[in-house]
């Protein structure tokens, strides 16, 4: 386009003081506060400004004030909508990082607003009518729970584990695999996370086999912990060999050396009985003699963000007096709805009844089957050449960094593409409201049942036959 063309399209676009006058703007004013209002206009008539100089806008038409004033309608809503939103996982991975990890049961959703909408005993002995501790809200049930000596939290796991390292070894060394150095989602690297705590890190063994003795060649008198990562998001398979825990736990038994026990995603359910593969429990981890051991308290364990402390009485003790457990404490909705997930645990039955991870990680293929029938039934048939619905069988994963080679057996709901491509419907539904997240594979958009919730079908059913009208 001609320089002047541009200038001329520059001149037609409409004043600030015009568009915050007109009608279609100034009924949103009652509904919005005006400084949205003027931002949405700013907004709009700066990427109309772009969109000119870079030669995407050259119709007159675009600038007139009814069509301006929409667009400034539209970015309005746009703004106005909060960031952290709902959205439908149809991705298949149960507990998703990037989409919030494990939902809470409806015990915790129960409790949200009364604590959350008014004073609560956070810090405050109701029995001595005194100040107390934000810990003794869950430290018991998790006593009960696991038989540990002792317990606290942290915000997340990754504070679990540099709290409890600062505490029982900065300055001094720690003993851990090289086979289980791991990284974690977020850059987390366990030889970061020791440098942060001011231990420092003796790696033994090869990264496919470590020997007992390979421990007790390198204990001296700087030694402070014996420490064991769960693997989490990756597996070692074939020519392998570990020490297990109960070995670790006599060799420091016999040099008076503490062994710590990174879980990552601990569970309080033996998996195994339910059909996925087995993960160690928290329990069993400590029934071996492990003096410290941290994990989340949402992945596997399905209940809010947190990390969990557990051992013996005096070293929990030390890590509590810790001036970086004020730092990375534990609030009070966290509080909440990490306990309330934990006294379901009371009954196992219960549990996998109502804890949704918990639930979607050991759902069977057959009810499955019937939810994506219920699904396809509410979709009915569509009369559109923009795409086929299909039924196939797929996997599931767990995910939060647990069972990384295990697939559950899932049904999906196929999108094959016709007029539309797998491409745009993925981008279209993530931009629905509300956006479902869907994964994308030989050219067909999946939707796993496993992660839909029973609540999100017709919602779901909605924006198929949305997709399918479009032209």
């Amino acid at each position: 386009m001609e320089a002047v063309n541009k200038q001329a399209l520059f001149k037609k676009i409409p004043a600030v003081d015009r568009l915050l006058s007109d009608p279609d703007i100034s009924e949103t004013t009652g509904s919005y506060p005006r400084t949205l209002v003027i931002k949405a206009v700013h907004q709009v008539l700066d990427h109309i400004r772009a969109r000119i100089r870079d030669g995407e806008l050259s119709v007159e038409s675009q600038l007139s004030i009814e069509s301006v004033s929409a667009l400034v309608v539209e970015k309005l809503k746009e703004l106005s909508l909060p960031s952290l939103r709902p959205v439908i996982n149809a991705t298949g991975v149960v507990v998703h990082t990037n989409l919030g990890r494990s939902i809470l049961t409806d015990r915790a959703l129960r409790q949200f607003k009364a604590i959350a909408g008014g004073y609560s005993n956070l810090e405050y002995d109701l029995d001595q009518g005194k100040r107390g501790s934000r810990y003794t809200h869950v430290e018991d049930i998790l006593k009960e729970l696991t038989g540990a000596e002792a317990a606290m939290v942290v915000n997340n796991n990754a504070a679990a584990v540099l709290i409890s390292l600062e505490t029982m070894a900065k300055g001094r060394e720690v003993i851990v695999s090289r086979g289980q150095l791991v990284e974690i989602g977020g850059s987390f690297r366990i030889p970061d996370v020791m440098r942060k705590s001011g231990a420092k890190m003796v790696e033994v063994g090869t990264t496919n086999k470590t020997h007992l003795s390979d421990y007790e060649e390198v204990l001296g008198p700087d030694t402070g912990l014996l420490l064991k990562v769960h693997t989490s998001n990756f597996q070692i398979v074939g020519f392998t060999e570990e020490v297990p825990l109960s070995e670790l736990v006599k060799l420091g038994g016999r040099y008076g050396i503490p062994v710590m026990d990174d879980l990552g995603s601990g569970c309080l359910v033996d998996f195994s009985k339910y059909g996925p593969a087995k993960e160690p429990t928290v329990q069993e981890t400590l029934s071996q003699g492990a003096d410290l051991v941290t994990f989340s308290g949402d992945k596997l364990l399905g209940g809010a963000q947190a990390g969990i402390i557990l051992g013996r009485k005096n070293l929990i003790e030390a890590i509590k007096k810790n001036q970086l457990s004020r730092a990375l404490r534990i609030d009070k909705l966290t509080l909440m709805a990490l306990g309330e997930t934990l006294r379901l645990y009371r009954d196992e039955r219960t549990a996998v009844r109502e804890i949704p991870t918990l639930r979607m990680i050991c759902e069977p293929y057959r009810s499955l089957k019937r939810k994506a029938e219920r699904l396809v039934k509410l979709i009915g048939k569509l009369k559109t050449q923009n795409f086929s619905v299909e039924l196939a069988d797929g996997n599931s994963k767990a995910g939060g960094g647990a069972l990384p080679l295990l697939e559950l057996p899932t049904r999906l709901l196929c999108l094959v593409p016709g007029n539309l491509s797998s491409r745009f419907m993925e981008n279209w539904l993530r931009t629905y409201d509300p956006p479902v997240i869907t994964r994308v594979e030989k050219e067909r958009v999946l939707l796993d049942i496993r992660t839909i919730q029973e609540r999100e079908l017709k919602t779901l059913a909605q924006a198929v036959n949305n997709l399918a009208t479009l032209e």
